[in-house]
């Protein structure tokens, strides 16, 4: 029964995975709606979800743990949390400034290139947030 599942549930997620791939084999390939756009990224999100999940348990990826600190503590768990949050919520905010900044940079440009130089800065000051929010979860992590 527990060889059953090792090949069977991998196989799940693998059918999973390729759900996707079903319409681009049958031709459809323009004019999808809302309806199959949702179910092929719910089909995405589980079976990546499962292969990571998966993968691990059934003994196809090992690590070498022997030198390596493992912060089992809920102060080490709470720190893997603020670098998660660091990263990813300054990853959204240079998103949202980005997805400002770019159209109102391209705009920009079409009107005078001369511009260019001036209002690529502010693109690149969004990208920084994210950097620095990189920077400070790379930091928290060599404190645990």
């Amino acid at each position: 029964m527990n060889t059953l599942l090792f090949f069977l549930i991998p196989l799940v997620v693998i059918a999973l995975l390729a759900a996707p791939l079903v319409p681009v084999y049958r031709g459809v390939t323009t004019g999808k709606k809302a309806k199959r756009n949702i179910i092929t990224n719910i089909c995405g999100f589980f079976g990546t979800c499962g292969l990571a999940t998966l993968l691990p348990l059934g003994g196809f990826v090992s690590a070498a743990t022997e030198n390596v600190p493992v912060a089992a503590t809920a102060g080490g768990g709470m720190g893997f949390l603020a670098a998660a949050l660091a990263c990813g919520l300054s990853a959204l905010g240079a998103g949202i400034a980005v997805a400002a900044a770019a159209p109102a940079a391209i705009g920009a440009c079409s009107e005078n290139s001369k511009n260019f130089g001036k209002s690529i800065i502010f693109v690149a000051l969004g990208e920084g947030v994210a950097l620095y929010g990189l920077l400070i979860a790379i930091l928290i992590l060599n404190k645990i």
